[in-house]
């Protein structure tokens, strides 16, 4: 048998999707699975025990009608060299669809919240998690596979490369056997990002537990906040690894922290998938579909009568996450008995 799973991005999104490999070849241990990622969250695939093979979909080599005529071919030979038994939509969009149509499976289903015209491609599949947790929608996809859903497992394993890399860094940093928090310092909406001015409160309060504080993110944005962190922060408890770590190597330093907080981006999910604390800050999305999964007590919401709005940007023209302070932060530390008085 040869399933087809496309699932493209976005970081936080793959994340979700992670168990669907693994369910799928507990069903069927002698299928081929196939995964179609964009090259953004390939690394969370790559080493992925249960998938057979990786094809990367390079959604902006399309976006030109010359891209479209040079590229389209070579992908759909690559799509098409396996013959599909089944294909399973997990992103719902037009990409995705095209991507589907393409592959030309014999059957074709995709998960409940299928848009864009993507559900005439696939069977949308509604199961009873339609209004729960995006994990769980994805796993009400593969039921109908005769797939057992009950214990799941996100298999994101490290290279030995990996864990040598950042034993390296934190050793260089005199934290390897030391207890620390991470902080993901930004997010792809601008109303779902903390601010730097809390972020810095934050972690002087931390000090005061004897913890020293990580920052982790990728990019020009999150390596601005860094270092505006460091420069208001008046402890000196930071340890700036923004830019430093890819994927695979931020779930390392993860998997060595007590908790990571900030909003709902794919950092926070990561340490939810790791079984790590998530504290995650919310306010435009919605926790029931997006906190950290299976950690709904670690959720902060901003507490907004628009709360779970899904606006990038803010139609009130105010910060979201304001409202959501440092102090609340350490009390739900406390309260998940990761703090304690030295």
């Amino acid at each position: 048998m040869n399933i087809l799973i496309v699932k493209l991005s976005a970081i936080g999104d793959v994340i979700h999707a992670l168990p669907i490999a693994y369910v799928l070849k507990k069903r069927y241990p002698n299928a081929h699975i196939t995964w179609v990622v964009e090259p953004t969250a390939y690394e969370l695939v790559k080493h992925n025990p249960y998938v057979d093979e990786i094809i990367i979909f390079h959604k902006k080599a399309f976006k030109s009608w010359n891209g479209f005529k040079e590229n389209y071919q070579p992908f759909a030979k690559l799509l098409q060299k396996r013959k599909y038994d089944i294909s399973i939509d997990l992103q719902g969009l037009f990409k995705s669809a095209a991507v589907v149509f393409t592959a030309k499976a014999k059957r074709k289903i995709g998960y409940v919240d299928m848009r864009e015209g993507s559900n005439l491609i696939s069977k949308r599949i509604v199961g009873n998690n339609k209004n729960g947790h995006i994990v769980d929608r994805y796993l009400d996809t593969v039921k109908c596979l005769d797939c057992d859903t009950e214990n799941i497992i996100f298999p994101l394993v490290n290279t030995q490369d990996e864990i040598d890399f950042v034993d390296n860094l934190l050793i260089k940093e005199n934290i390897l056997n030391q207890k620390f928090m991470i902080f993901a310092v930004g997010t792809n909406w601008i109303n779902k990002c903390w601010s730097v001015e809390n972020f810095a409160k934050l972690s002087d309060l931390l000090a005061e537990y004897k913890l020293k504080v990580v920052l982790i993110g990728f990019g020009k944005d999150d390596e601005q906040k860094s270092q505006a962190i460091i420069k208001l922060a008046r402890e000196n408890n930071i340890v700036n690894f923004v830019g430093k770590t890819s994927l695979m190597q931020t779930a390392r330093l993860i998997k060595l922290s007590k908790a990571v907080v900030g909003g709902d981006t794919g950092n926070l999910h990561l340490a939810a998938a790791l079984n790590i604390p998530a504290i995650m800050l919310m306010g435009p999305t919605d926790p029931n579909r997006n906190g950290p999964y299976r950690q709904s007590e670690n959720v902060i919401l901003a507490g907004h009568e628009c709360d779970g709005c899904w606006k990038r940007t803010c139609a009130k023209n105010i910060d979201c996450l304001a409202s959501i302070k440092p102090n609340q932060v350490i009390e739900k530390l406390r309260q998940s008995e990761l703090l304690k008085d030295e």
